[in-house]
């Protein structure tokens, strides 16, 4: 029997119960050994509902990582402690999955990347939305080269009125931004993987900060404070890679638009074409005549392992820590994540000078 890997978790708010924790406990490799929170109480609670018999419980993430016997931290933290927390844990000699965005600059990120190579453990990051049953089938579709050459793609994740309005959302001292950062940010994702291509060449980018600023406005979690929304309402950028490819990106919490849409991508190639807005459709030509393809993924589009349902969230938990027991490559690599730190960064920086910013 494989000795199963040792688990510890550092942040247990939100993303860590609603995401990680289930997922993981799915996973028969795994055993729950370890909890952090500067709440303890939520470490308590969570180490009490997740966690091994004796599942130790800290405040203080650098005594977790003083113990030697963990092999993998999963930080589940604001974005601002990201790369302090992730950083240190690999220089422990922990694998390392942090959750989405990478981080709130690209320099850390950077150092992150830095950081696993030097020590030779493993770092992944959060985007879960490629484990969708329609994300992977794409994939396959664009890298078996269906749609010929990617030249175009739109990066979707518009919200009418959903803004976060608990934990450290609105607080842009923590998080780095608001939309864009938190949900355009795997809609970016999603279309760099599908395109393959990691090479951008210059940013355009724009954010408003415009409904943000009323009082008791309708809202899917209840009306936010507008004093305390210091993040932008909605963001949208224009990348050009150094192929020539072009990908719109479009993000909001908030605007005025009944075109919806979150972490989905459309994609426009050589041969054909593909978008993922009512459902997965594939676009093409064959015989001189126009095709689509609406593609059928089975009931409530969920992936299927050994018989028996498994979500986005479950098969990117059970993927990565595959990839630490057959010592490969996780399916979200940090080189990768770092491209989408440094573009969403460029939109930051363009919206605030006015002016285009351009890579090496």
């Amino acid at each position: 029997m494989t000795e199963k890997l040792k688990v510890a978790i550092i942040g247990c708010g939100g993303i860590a119960n609603g995401k990680h924790l289930p997922s993981l406990k799915k996973v028969t490799q795994v055993e729950l050994v370890a909890f952090c929170d500067i709440e303890i109480e939520k470490a308590e609670k969570a180490a009490k509902e997740y966690g091994i018999a004796d599942a130790k419980v800290y405040s203080n993430y650098r005594q977790l990582l003083e113990d030697t016997a963990i092999d993998v931290i999963h930080v589940c933290t604001p974005n601002n402690s990201h790369a302090e927390i992730s950083i240190a844990a690999l220089e422990s000699g922990k694998h390392v999955m942090c959750e989405k965005p990478m981080s709130k600059t690209s320099e850390e990120a950077e150092r992150m990347v830095e950081a696993a190579e030097r020590t030779g453990k493993k770092l992944t990051i959060g985007y879960n939305n490629r484990f969708r049953t329609d994300s992977q089938y794409l994939h396959k579709v664009s890298r078996r080269g269906d749609l010929g050459e990617i030249y175009f793609a739109k990066a979707h994740a518009i919200r009418r009125r959903a803004v976060p309005t608990w934990g450290v959302f609105l607080d842009e001292e923590k998080q780095g931004g608001g939309p864009l950062i938190d949900i355009g940010t795997h809609a970016l994702d999603l279309t760099l993987w599908m395109m393959d291509n990691y090479k951008p060449k210059a940013v355009m980018g724009s954010i408003f900060h415009k409904l943000g600023k009323k009082k008791d406005a309708a809202n899917a979690w209840g009306p936010w404070d507008p004093e305390k929304f210091t993040v932008e309402d909605s963001a949208f950028g224009f990348i050009t890679m150094e192929n020539g490819a072009t990908i719109i990106l479009e993000s909001s919490w908030a605007i005025n638009s009944l075109d919806v849409d979150e972490a989905k991508c459309s994609l426009s190639g050589t041969e054909g074409g593909a978008d993922m807005k009512n459902g997965l459709r594939i676009n093409g030509e064959n015989f001189g005549k126009l095709y689509t393809t609406n593609v059928e993924l089975g009931a409530d589009g969920v992936a299927f392992y050994d018989g028996t349902e498994e979500s986005d969230a479950e098969l990117e938990a059970r993927l990565w820590i595959e990839s630490i027991l057959n010592d490969t490559e996780p399916t979200v690599k940090p080189s990768e994540a770092l491209v989408v730190t440094q573009i969403l960064e460029a939109i930051y920086e363009s919206a605030k000078t006015g002016k285009a910013v351009y890579f090496n």
